[in-house]
């Protein structure tokens, strides 16, 4: 398996500090409101990172944490009228459910900031022993200077980010690249914390090292998050935790690209932020288009190069998941219904179709190339389609049929859940399946206005009935 390295700026091949376990950390969100789409894409892609891990027969220790400690925490605080830990309580809570409609699966650890004060100041306690930190006024600033090798993951020369700093003047700090680590307390916030240098609250950078320590170890095999942490955030990580620890931090750093949005002034594409407040949430999203055709959306282009966010994107996505999803019930159709005997004709067509796992694994295993991966399950589905279209054995549909939700499954598609992510929605699956019933009773008693009534209602939500000689067939247009 090859990954692109940010760190070395090249593809390498990915070989974990133990053989069969992978650690990795994924910066997760500030929770201080829903997250918008630009947010969503490294859930999903490392999710979908970590489920060909997975796959692949690694054991992965997943990392993502939750910044509850925040400048814009406090505001919202202060907006809502409760209390800062209440905001975070809140989010984290609404964050579950929207990734979980994206199919996002919970990491094996998701730690927050306040959950883990005592080892941020004992992390920042150890920097300032060490000479790589300094205190100002109840502020602790990292002192950038004393770590030779900051720039190295973004390849930035310290002496041209310091000209280019953009930042008032701070006579508080030796550089103005220096960042804070610990942030005095101010009247009226409500997260503040004892520690050697007065009561404050961390700053941003120095919890993901922490954190990672803490869960993962000093060194991790990979650290990932999107294009736009790279600097500072992730460069700061690095030069805190290799202070600190005296030991590499991560030996792979992965990143997503971004999420644009066309500007229709300038017909130009720009990143989608809420500073620029030119986002969608996808709580908003999830109004218009099912969840599992957002995560498609956000798999068809390759993780590192940027989407542009449209509407008719996300129609072509429902619509080629639409096609996922009537392969599949053709084949589950004849997995149960089909009377064709097996042949060895379809014996030795059923083990050629392993070629299209071998296709889908070559293209994940190059740098999880999504969209190939993609290009791989839609030639399966072609090749099954032609083979059933007159027919075949429940054994064959059967095989066809695993090895199909095998590999989607690793995309996280045809999962058969619900829009909350917690499993199957039984009620709607349920009230389909009785219509059903209810229809094939109409049509026994030649009731045909009531049969074509439940085929109208059944149409409205999406599905066709197709008569055919191993009984009706059901096939979903969307979900």
């Amino acid at each position: 398996m090859k990954i692109y390295n940010t760190l070395s700026h090249r593809k390498e091949d990915f070989t974990p500090l133990k053989e069969d376990e992978v650690k990795i950390y994924v910066c997760g969100p500030t929770v201080y409101n829903y997250f918008h789409i630009g947010n969503a894409r490294p859930f999903v892609v490392f999710d979908t990172f970590r489920r060909y891990l997975e796959y692949r027969g690694k054991k992965v220790a997943f990392v993502q944490n939750f910044t509850d400690v925040d400048d814009k925490i406090l505001a919202r605080a202060r907006d809502e009228g409760i209390s800062s830990r209440e905001v975070g309580d809140k989010y984290i809570e609404e964050y579950f459910k929207d990734a979980g409609a994206l199919g996002v699966r919970k990491a094996t650890f998701h730690p927050r900031v306040t959950e883990n004060i005592e080892e941020i100041i004992a992390f920042i306690g150890a920097l300032v022993e060490k000479g790589y930190a300094y205190e100002q006024g109840g502020d602790v600033y990292y002192d950038t200077e004393a770590f030779k090798e900051y720039g190295k993951l973004s390849g930035q020369d310290p002496g041209e980010l310091k000209a280019g700093v953009r930042v008032e003047v701070d006579e508080r700090k030796k550089s103005p690249l220096d960042f804070a680590l610990w942030k005095a307390a101010k009247e009226g916030e409500d997260l503040r914390w004892d520690s050697p240098w007065g009561e404050g609250r961390p700053g941003w950078h120095i919890e993901c090292s922490t954190m990672a320590k803490k869960y993962l170890g000093d060194t991790i095999d990979i650290h990932a998050g999107g294009q736009d942490l790279i600097f500072p955030h992730h460069e700061n990580e690095i030069a805190q935790s290799e202070a600190a620890n005296g030991a590499c931090f991560a030996n792979y750093w992965m990143h997503n690209g971004y999420i644009t949005i066309r500007n229709e002034e300038t017909q130009e594409s720009e990143k989608m932020a809420k500073s620029k407040g030119n986002f969608f949430t996808v709580r908003d999203i999830l109004k218009e288009y099912d969840g599992e055709a957002i995560r498609y959306f956000l798999l068809a282009g390759h993780y590192r190069s940027p989407i542009e966010f449209s509407r008719e994107l996300l129609e072509q996505s429902e619509n080629a998941l639409a096609r996922m999803r009537n392969a599949k019930e053709n084949l589950d159709h004849l997995t149960e219904k089909s009377d064709l005997p097996f042949t060895e004709e379809e014996r030795d067509a059923l083990e050629k179709l392993d070629a299209h796992r071998e296709k889908f694994i070559g293209a994940m295993d190059d740098d999880m190339n999504t969209a190939d991966a993609i290009a791989a399950i839609f030639e399966l589905i072609a090749d099954v389609n032609k083979r059933t279209r007159g027919g075949a054995s429940k054994e064959f549909a059967a095989g066809a049929r695993a090895l199909l939700l095998e590999l989607t499954n690793v995309l996280g598609l045809l999962e058969e859940k619900g829009r909350d992510g917690d499993g199957t929605d039984e009620g709607e699956e349920a009230e389909l399946k009785g219509l059903i019933e209810e229809r094939g009773k109409a049509r026994a008693e030649k009731n045909w206005a009531r049969a074509d009534e439940i085929r109208d209602i059944l149409a409205s939500k999406g599905v066709t009935l197709k008569d055919t000689p191993q009984g009706v067939q059901i096939i979903r247009e969307k979900s």
